[in-house]
Order: structure tokens, then sequence, then C-alpha cells
């Protein structure tokens, strides 16, 4: 996690410093450690999986955010896209607590992670493209959905005798 961390952290240095394809390597480098983490840690309790997903948690929002800010004066789509993807990460991510928190079965699968690094990786290795950021807007969007579609599926389950 550790590594997954200090390239996160260099990726969004490189986002900010104007240099998208090295922060795309760096983004997708990060992507590989994180989902190799999450495969590692997914069925542990404790702080190894909360480090897990609050660095997990860390690679969107210092990642997106960063390229949501870089862009928002030159590339309003991209900033816009990758606003939403932001969100609908965190949103995702909420859904995904509030319903373990409450003993359902709403896990994140180590593939979902492993596309959206990808696809944030791939956009800044691109140089910012927007079509790829609108395509992981668009992917969130999807898993937030599933995944809020889940709680109410694991509550009916619940209910059933």
């Amino acid at each position: 996690m550790g590594g997954a961390a200090v390239a996160i952290g260099l990726a969004t240095w490189a986002v900010l410093a104007g240099r998208p394809r090295v922060a795309g390597v760096l983004a997708l480098l990060a992507g590989v450690l994180l989902t190799v983490s999450g495969a590692l840690v997914r069925r542990r309790q404790g702080l190894s999986r909360l480090l897990d997903a609050f660095v997990d948690r860390a690679f969107d929002g210092c990642v997106l955010g960063a390229v949501a800010w870089v862009a928002r004066t030159h590339d309003r789509s991209a900033a816009a896209a990758s606003l939403i993807a932001l969100g609908a990460s965190f949103l995702s991510s909420y859904v995904r607590a509030r319903g373990a928190s409450l003993g359902y079965d709403v896990e994140e699968g180590v593939g979902a992670r492993a596309i959206r690094c990808a696809l944030a990786g791939l956009a800044l290795a691109l140089g910012g493209s927007a079509w790829t950021l609108w395509t992981l807007a668009g992917f969130m969007a999807l898993v937030a959905t599933v995944r809020s579609s889940q709680v109410p599926k694991e509550e009916r389950l619940a209910a059933e005798p």
C-alpha cells in the first residue's frame, strides 16, 4: 500500500505540473499496486483493510481532483467528467461501506478497481483525454447504480423467513 500511496502522490504532482503522460504511467503503476493490495487484503478485517480503502479513495481524490483542477480552464469537458467520476466513485464507496455496516454483502471486487484505475491512467497517458474520462464517469455511475441496487436486494433477503 505504501508504494501505491507514493505513486499516487507522484501522479498527482505530475498532473499539477502539466505532465499528463508521466502522470498516466504513475497512475497505472498505482492502479496495479492497488489492485494487488486489494486482492491481498480482500477477506481480512482490521487496519490493513482500512488502509487499503483509504489509499484507494486517495487515488480518486488526488488524481481525479488534480485532473479537474488543471483541466478546468482549458478543457471543461474533461474537468466535468473527472468530477462526475470522482463523485460516482465516492458514492459507490459510501454505499459499499454503508451496506457492510448493516451486515449486507455489498463487496467491491478487484476487477472494478482495476478498470477504474486503468481508465484514469489511460486518460492521463493519452494527454488528459476527455472521452476516456467520460468513459470512466459512465463506468463509475454504473458501479454506483449496481451497488445501490444491491442494498435493497440484501434488505429483502434479510427480511425473508
